[in-house]
């Protein structure tokens, strides 16, 4: 299977790919440019909008634009015809220490929102970062994490996925998910990713409940079943795949976006670009937040 470029976006660190039904066009961001991208499927152009801190993940916002989880907070913002994004801090975050930002996130099937936290110097290997829900009151749910990734939650919503990417953890673990509480409990180990190529790093669920995990490193997206069974490994032409989304007007498209690593790109030219994979699966739209 061949996975096409859509956008040679040279981003950073792309993250957070978001499928919006209505525009049929892709969204993302770009974390250390503090940059949100837009791909419209229609005639393949592309916008950027400018934030003016560190912009790691995105849920769609019901009054509009996104709800936004940055260094500082979460934020409602709005992109503007110029370029730039109009922002409103929601509520700010009291990190564990300095120089951390928020990471992967996204909305549970209810709509609340979960993000996790992470220091910005990944290699100190500090467990720092924490998962945080969103329902019109930021809480700490869990902490004791270095680098919380792979957020999912199963088509019901009574399972909760998360990994963390640290070369010393490489783990994900599953949850049972109370949807009435949005609590997450039984935490399990689900896949031991030092078992497997790559490091875990975002994710996506499809229709049948598998999960979808970018192998950063090793250049996959795997899809493990439910009982985490790896059932295939799709590859793409660079080596850090970041987060995958499903989209397209059947939900049969997986994007991925990717990492642009400082240093020699002469094997890997298309670094930080966006692909588009046909897994012969369909996935499901994300979800909005909703207060």
């Amino acid at each position: 299977m061949t996975a096409e470029l859509i956008v040679d976006a040279r981003n950073a660190t792309g993250e957070s790919p978001v499928w919006n039904a209505v525009e049929q066009a892709l969204y993302w961001v770009d974390i250390p440019a503090a940059r949100l991208h837009r791909w419209s499927a229609a005639d393949g152009q592309t916008h950027v909008w400018q934030a003016d801190e560190m912009l790691a993940c995105l849920a769609m916002h019901p009054a509009g634009g996104w709800l936004a989880g940055m260094q500082s907070g979460l934020f409602h913002l709005r992109p503007q015809d110029d370029g730039s994004l109009q922002a409103e801090r929601l509520t700010p975050v009291e990190h564990a220490r300095p120089q951390m930002r928020f990471n992967d996130g996204r909305c549970d099937r209810q709509g609340r929102f979960w993000a996790g936290s992470m220091l910005l110097d990944i290699a100190a290997g500090t467990r720092a970062g924490a998962l945080y829900r969103y329902d019109g009151q930021l809480q700490q749910v869990l902490d004791d994490l270095i680098v919380p990734n792979g957020l999912a939650f199963s088509p019901d919503g009574r399972r909760m996925y998360l990994s963390d990417s640290h070369p010393s953890v490489q783990a994900v673990w599953a949850f049972d998910y109370d949807t009435d509480s949005g609590t997450p409990h039984d935490r399990r180990l689900f896949i031991d990713m030092k078992q497997h190529p790559g490091r875990p790093d975002g994710a996506a669920v499809d229709i049948d409940g598998c999960y979808w995990i970018c192998a950063n490193d090793a250049g996959l997206i795997h899809r493990f079943t439910p009982d985490g069974r790896l059932d295939r490994s799709l590859a793409v032409p660079v080596k850090k795949p970041a987060m995958c989304a499903f989209g397209g007007a059947s939900m049969d498209t997986l994007f991925v976006t990717s990492i642009r690593p400082a240093g020699d790109l002469s094997d890997q030219p298309l670094a930080g670009g966006v692909f588009a994979l046909n897994p012969g699966v369909r996935g499901l739209e994300e979800p909005s937040y909703r207060p």
